[in-house]
């Protein structure tokens, strides 16, 4: 495998990143860490003629209890102590993202915008001319579910079902302004594995902002993969919730890794808030989003495997909330 040829642009302002973005617009790419992007580039996936850095833009970097740049290492927001006692689901999320070497270079704005990802999709270039190209890189149709008009390729990021649990925002700088989103309000849910975010040309993530009411939540991250050491999930449940004695006060449940975007399940959470979390209510839940949930064969795993497990890891995940229970899993 070999990169393709590209011309590297390192500014050093969030304004300056824009201008270069609308200047090459549609023949550039964002370049954070570089685990995902550069990988698929030496696949051939997708190769644009500009790549903008964002390792000089100050504004980017930096950790705080309350904000987290786009440009953050994954390793540094893992060993950051105020996260780990204020959000611990997002800390617990960060620590199965890859492994330790990824985690050292990947980025909390990369993993939020992560390639989705398909096995007809993240293949070489002479496996994929074997078959016949897909919908999601140089060809006119999806081989997962044969037709011309959608990519079923999933999510595949963890960070982002942890963030949407807590209410985390995202803050985005573009050509008309900046504008603060929730975490889930990056994702297309009308879209599909191409079409997978609402971020608008030229838009660029710029900072994760944690509210101050969600720190301290119990919260817990559940994930499903082939190889835990390393793997993409195939399916990622996180949880939080707070407690008055052995009341819920709030609940929230977000499910990625099964379908092209990641999912929030508040009309299931909501009505238990007043409530007790017993293994009853538990399981009603659970049954409810394994029921809702669609996942297709475009992964490792089957489809009604992981159909199944994302039951029993909304059981576990829930479970974790317990008043007992300690706060993350």
């Amino acid at each position: 495998m070999h990169l393709d040829p590209f011309e590297l642009h390192r500014p050093t302002t969030v304004d300056e990143t824009v201008r270069l973005a609308r200047e090459f617009a549609g023949q550039s790419d964002y370049l954070a860490g570089g685990t995902d992007l550069l990988p698929n580039y030496k696949m051939h996936l997708n190769v644009r003629p500009h790549l903008i850095a964002l390792d000089r833009v100050d504004e980017l970097v930096g950790i705080t209890p309350e904000r987290i740049g786009a440009m953050a290492r994954l390793a540094d927001v893992e060993r950051e102590p105020t996260l780990r006692a204020g959000f611990p689901g997002v800390v617990s999320a960060v620590g199965e993202i890859a492994t330790p070497l990824v985690r050292a270079g990947g980025t909390v704005g990369g993993n939020l915008l992560v390639e989705t990802r398909c096995f007809f999709f993240n293949q070489s270039y002479f496996w994929r001319q074997s078959l016949g190209f897909c919908l999601k890189a140089d060809g006119d149709k999806c081989h997962v579910v044969p037709q011309k008009e959608k990519c079923y390729a999933t999510f595949s990021g963890d960070l982002a079902p942890a963030l949407a649990v807590v209410d985390a925002e995202v803050e985005i700088a573009g050509p008309e302004g900046r504008r603060r989103v929730p975490v889930l309000g990056l994702y297309d849910a009308t879209g599909d594995g191409i079409k997978r975010t609402r971020l608008a040309p030229g838009e660029l993530a710029v900072a994760v902002h944690l509210p101050k009411a969600s720190r301290g939540r119990r919260a817990s991250y559940r994930k499903l993969r082939v190889r835990p050491s390393f793997d993409f999930p195939e399916l990622g449940v996180a949880a939080a919730a707070s407690f008055d004695g052995a009341r819920l006060s709030s609940l929230a449940l977000a499910v990625g890794g099964l379908e092209t975007y990641p999912r929030r399940f508040d009309a299931l959470t909501e009505p238990l808030v007043g409530e007790t979390l017993t293994p009853e209510r538990i399981d009603k839940v659970a049954e409810e989003i394994r029921r809702q949930v669609r996942p297709v064969h475009n992964t490792f795993l089957a489809p009604d495997y992981r159909k199944r497990m994302a039951g029993v890891f909304v059981r576990r995940a829930l479970g974790d909330l317990g008043p007992s229970s300690g706060n993350a899993s």
